[in-house]
């Protein structure tokens, strides 16, 4: 039984996924996929690497994730997927994967905010007199 480790990130969301050869179970945080999440959007998000692959229903996926919200979890959760096919068959998926963009880490990170202003980058109002 090979298994293959990846590691996914998005926002303040880490993915940790382990991809097994099996019967295509996803498995989050012990829940399966469709009680993890609830909109079909995020599902879709999750299965797009298997689709561009076409592997659909070929691997048992394990995923432990922490941090950030459903979007960014979801998106971590395909970027590691992306990096474990990647691992997996180097040929065969890694050029449908990166013409898709699942093997780019989104860098993108909520700027923190500055003391003395309401926001990161807001000021409050000047008054010049």
């Amino acid at each position: 039984m090979e298994q293959t480790h990846a590691l996914g990130r998005r926002k303040a969301a880490v993915a940790r996924v382990y991809l097994t050869p099996g019967a295509g179970n996803i498995t989050i945080n012990g829940r399966p996929l469709e009680n993890y999440f609830a909109l079909e959007s995020l599902r879709y998000i999750v299965n797009q690497p298997f689709e561009v692959t076409a592997t659909q229903g070929q691997f048992d996926v394990k995923v432990t994730i922490i941090g950030g919200g459903v979007k960014g979890q979801a998106e971590a959760i395909r970027l590691g997927i992306a990096r474990a096919l990647s691992e997996m068959d180097r040929e065969a998926y890694r050029p449908a994967l990166k013409a898709a963009g699942f093997l780019t880490r989104d860098a993108r990170e909520v700027e923190r905010k500055k003391p003395g202003q309401p926001g990161a980058r807001r000021r409050f109002q000047f008054s010049k007199r």
